[in-house]
């Protein structure tokens, strides 16, 4: 490549990083999220998993405020709680696979960010973290959930656009 074309890429470069800093993620984020309530029993759990085909789903109490997050690694771990690698065997370990709600198995914290971030700001947040979505809040609410093949969708339109 020409130093010309060196140039053209990285003034391309800067159009549509700019251009993904003003995209916000409210402005791309999935709103009607499948969630899982922190009181459901284990079968229910297993339920939306089998329904929905989702890889992580949030965990929310009774006034929608984000609890925690269920992934598909801590179902495995449950129902294959024997097959766990004996490094693995923990308390906590033990604890989470006789859990019979969500509220007793979820990953409690999970990482979110507010609605009106950068896109691009949910990017390096899920490469950061090497996470596929990343749960959005409001106030302690849920309001949505962003995830990699939403990023990717509208980072190929804005590269088009740039």
């Amino acid at each position: 490549m020409t130093d010309a074309g060196n140039e053209d890429c990285i003034q391309c470069g800067r159009s549509f990083s700019e251009n993904c800093n003003k995209k916000l993620i409210e402005q791309v984020m999935t709103k009607d999220v499948v969630t899982i309530h922190e009181d459901y029993p284990l079968d229910e759990i297993l339920n939306i998993f089998s329904k929905h085909h989702f890889h992580t789903y949030p965990v929310v109490n009774d006034n929608y405020e984000l609890v925690g997050i269920i992934d598909q690694d801590v179902m495995l771990r449950i129902l294959l709680v024997e097959r766990t690698p004996r490094l693995d065997h923990t308390h906590h370990a033990a604890v989470v696979a006789q859990g019979e709600t969500a509220k007793n198995i979820m990953i409690p914290h999970p990482v979110s960010m507010s609605s009106n971030e950068p896109l691009c700001e949910a990017a390096d947040m899920m490469l950061k973290h090497k996470m596929d979505r990343v749960c959005v809040v409001e106030d302690g609410k849920l309001v949505g959930i962003i995830c990699k093949p939403d990023i990717l969708k509208e980072v190929y339109k804005l590269r088009g656009s740039g």
